[in-house]
């Protein structure tokens, strides 16, 4: 809810400042109606260029993963959404701007006739020379953007690490419409409110973009650590999670249950996001004092799948982070419920840690928990989970969901619960649509749900 409205301000913003900018400084349209054609045309042209770089504007200063960012929205999974929903806004005004910029023109022409057309609008003295160029850059730059956004939402298409290389071209792309933008944006605007907001967005997008470029994005936030374990949960590497422990340096500030951190287990793969599955201290500590974290990785990919065999103890580790807002709180007057599904167990198996006796800090507020699997008889992870369950303080009731056993989890599972939930879910796509479907037609149910996803 938080990444949809704060989508729809800046949205909102974005128009309102070119209305403002428009209904300050544009005469009142002529009466013929071929006038009145062209007029539309040009608003339209300007309203969606405005759009698109200001998405753009937004997709790029969200890629800093600043920890401010974490806070504002919820956790770094829904920055990455809003990330992408301003990517694919970016990309569909792009191509609104484009068609009018094609067609339209053609289209009124036919019709309506040159009369009444405007006069080309002036711009920024400085760039008058630059039009063609920046003509020119903007539809390459635009080609590409569209390219890089069909290549992300259809994964099949390329893998991730190709697609990770690929999307290193993004800044470069938003530099050559940053150009392209203050080119040709008419002096008009620049003198309104849009103007000086996108001076601003443009500037610090630019920024971002140079930022990223450089490769400093997260450096602030990581810290060289190394592999002290590695244990395969289960006996098939195809199918069963991986465990990493990884000793860190004196300096790692520690993290909350539930939070997650990007590791670089190769700088050729770049950083991948994974939950850390243990509490703060729970794993005790290395020989020479380090602490220890531990992550739990499921074969996803191509990428995971081989980790197996990659990893050794005594390799190097670039641990960045911790980031998200996963906290498993109770709120007032409702009864907390956590559903775990797949690798989503990943979160709670630290905050079932930090209910241990050992680790607890304060008292919990008592939780009921679902945990859902392909196959319980074969489940590495399953053990661990129903031990921690059983020797949190308080125990916290375990109900096992096995789609070999065809035991799904269900609404009536969670009606059971009696009286308005705080739920916390982690897991596929499909168990969170169910969750939150029946969550709507209940009254004072909350659903918090982590979905991160890198493309």
């Amino acid at each position: 809810m938080q990444v949809r409205r704060i989508f729809g301000l800046w949205a909102a913003l974005l128009t309102l400042a070119w209305g403002i900018t428009t209904w300050l400084g544009s005469a009142a349209l002529p009466a013929d109606t071929g006038a009145l054609w062209w007029q539309l045309r040009r608003h339209g042209l300007y309203l969606t260029g405005v759009w698109s770089i200001g998405m753009m504007s937004l997709v790029m200063l969200l890629a800093l993963r600043q920890p401010w960012q974490d806070r504002l929205l919820g956790g770094m999974d829904q920055v990455y959404r809003l990330h992408k929903w301003a990517g694919i806004a970016a990309g569909v005004t792009a191509i609104m701007h484009w068609a009018i910029k094609e067609f339209m023109g053609d289209w009124v022409n036919d019709t309506w006739g040159r009369a009444g057309k405007p006069a080309r609008d002036a711009v920024l003295a400085w760039v008058t020379d630059w039009r063609g160029l920046s003509k020119d850059v903007g539809e390459w730059a635009f080609y590409a953007l569209v390219l890089l956004i069909v290549l992300t939402l259809w994964q099949k298409l390329l893998p991730y690490r190709p697609w990770r290389k690929l999307h290193r071209v993004m800044p470069v792309l938003y530099l050559a419409l940053v150009f392209h933008t203050v080119a040709l944006m008419p002096l008009a605007l620049w003198t309104g409110p849009v103007g000086a907001l996108l001076a601003v967005l443009l500037v610090l997008g630019s920024g971002a973009a140079l930022w990223s470029l450089l490769g400093r994005i997260g450096r602030a936030r990581s810290y060289a650590g190394r592999i002290h374990s590695v244990q395969l949960l289960g006996s098939n590497p195809e199918r069963d999670p991986l465990e990493v422990v990884c000793a860190l340096p004196a300096d790692w500030p520690g993290h909350a249950p539930g939070q997650f951190v990007f590791a670089t287990l190769e700088d050729a793969e770049g950083p991948h996001p994974f939950t850390v599955a243990s509490a703060q201290g729970a794993c005790g500590q290395a020989e020479d004092g380090s602490a220890l974290l531990r992550l739990v990785i499921k074969p996803l990919g191509d990428y995971t799948r081989q980790l197996h065999q990659r990893l050794q103890p005594g390799q190097s580790i670039r641990i960045e982070g911790p980031y998200g807002q996963f906290k498993a709180q109770g709120g007032e007057g409702r009864k907390q419920v956590w559903i775990a599904g797949g690798v989503g167990i990943t979160p709670f198996l630290a905050l079932l840690e930090a209910r241990q006796r050992a680790t607890a800090v304060g008292p919990s507020a008592p939780v009921c928990m679902h945990y859902c699997t392909r196959d319980a008889a074969s489940d590495g992870v399953l053990p661990r989970v129903q031990a921690l369950a059983a020797s949190a303080q308080p125990p916290i009731p375990l109900q096992v969901h096995d789609a070999a056993r065809k035991q799904y989890l269900c609404p009536e599972d969670l009606l059971r619960h009696q009286g308005p939930l705080e739920i916390w879910l982690c897991g596929p796509v499909g168990l969170g649509d169910m969750v939150r479907t029946h969550a709507r037609q209940q009254n004072g149910w909350r659903v918090h749900q982590e979905a991160f996803e890198m493309r």
